[in-house]
């Protein structure tokens, strides 16, 4: 109780603080959250200490280039519902309002703590199949994916096949729900010099909203809190298509500009990914959805980082994750050191639900 009521503390401070709310308001809120923690061993956030500490997770997360932002996170108090059903259309508009038909709205919905729980790492994600040997589609949703499939579902063995998702509420059984095609905007990808570049049919989603991260806050932690910004551009055409335990794109993408990949001292491997990159970004904004290139996301962090020292707060960041994965010496990021010091509130990992998985006896 006193570990509860010690972060407890710390939260309202900072939020009464931050907020200029008076001082003998703030002591009656902690004499209350002392109280609850005494009678329940636990308290209730109000919804206006929930949508500032949901603002702060983002402004904490070390490994985020984005959090120029965290001010414009739009914040879903959903701890009431109690039903999957409610808490998949919920999740449905939380797609909805995000997607905003592509001016993407960073957005946040946060569930009852301890006792919803969404298998998917995102809520729109791409399934995977093994087949002859090879896997076919996004290799990192192949254990989702049969877990899926063990739960009724199947898919249509495509490299974008969207997942479904997989909700479930204390120890009940999991339930899958589609995601319907029209609330799903995904790009299709195009170069302005390769017409062949069609011809690959890649595509990728418009918003990645993160689902298997804890929400930590004042002592408390809610499994279920997903949430989203928008894509830099490099997520997608450095990571996602290029990796080589992802879709590994780069080797077709060379033969294609005619390149020689015998050799790694030809850059091939630099070529092919430079123009992929572009394609990703040039695709995403002829279709008026929002991304970021990593350039301009490095000089919004420098922004962030002088409003940080302006309110005299100590900058806190991840180097191996803040530097873009695409020239990455060319932004300021790469030259500098940052604290990795993690700050609460903040956005944690946890363990995915349906691991480990064993195909045969289908042990959980």
């Amino acid at each position: 109780m006193d570990f509860v009521f010690d972060k407890a503390e710390r939260f309202i401070m900072q939020y009464y603080n931050e907020m200029k709310l008076p001082e003998e308001q703030k002591k009656r809120r902690l004499e209350q959250i002392a109280q609850e923690i005494t009678e329940q061993g636990s308290y209730f956030l109000s919804k206006e200490e929930l949508q500032y500490g949901a603002k702060l997770a983002w402004r904490n997360s070390n490994k985020c280039i984005g959090r120029l932002f965290w001010k414009s996170l739009y914040v879903n108090d959903h701890r009431h519902l109690d039903n999957e059903e409610a808490i998949f259309q919920s999740l449905l508009e939380h797609i909805r309002y995000a997607t905003n038909g592509g001016k993407i709205r960073p957005t946040i919905s946060i569930y009852a703590q301890n006792r919803v729980h969404i298998w998917n790492d995102q809520l729109i994600r791409y399934a995977a199949y093994e087949e002859d040997g090879e896997i076919i589609g996004d290799p990192i949703s192949l254990e989702l994916t049969k877990r899926c499939q063990q739960l009724g579902w199947q898919g249509r063995g495509g490299h974008f096949d969207v997942l479904p998702l997989v909700i479930q509420i204390d120890e009940r059984p999991p339930q899958l729900f589609t995601i319907p095609s029209e609330d799903v905007l995904e790009v299709a990808l195009h170069h302005a010099e390769y017409d062949w570049f069609k011809e690959l049919h890649l595509k990728w989603y418009a918003v990645p909203i993160i689902s298997n991260m804890g929400f930590e806050i004042g002592g408390m932690q809610f499994n279920a809190a997903p949430f989203n910004g928008w894509y830099m551009g490099t997520e997608i055409g450095a990571r996602n298509l290029a990796d080589t335990d992802r879709y590994n794109m780069l080797p077709i993408i060379a033969e294609k500009m005619g390149l020689n990949t015998k050799k790694a001292s030809t850059l091939w491997q630099d070529r092919a990914l430079l123009e992929l990159n572009q394609a990703v970004l040039d695709s995403y904004k002829d279709q008026g959805v929002s991304i970021v290139d990593h350039h301009t996301a490095a000089q919004q962090f420098h922004l962030f980082e002088e409003q940080e020292n302006v309110e005299n707060r100590t900058i806190t960041g991840n180097w191996t994750w803040l530097i873009p994965p695409l020239a990455p010496a060319t932004t300021h990021v790469f030259h500098q050191r940052y604290d990795n010091t993690k700050k609460s509130p903040n956005f944690v990992y946890q363990p995915n639900l349906y691991r480990p998985l064993i195909i045969d006896t289908i042990e959980i």
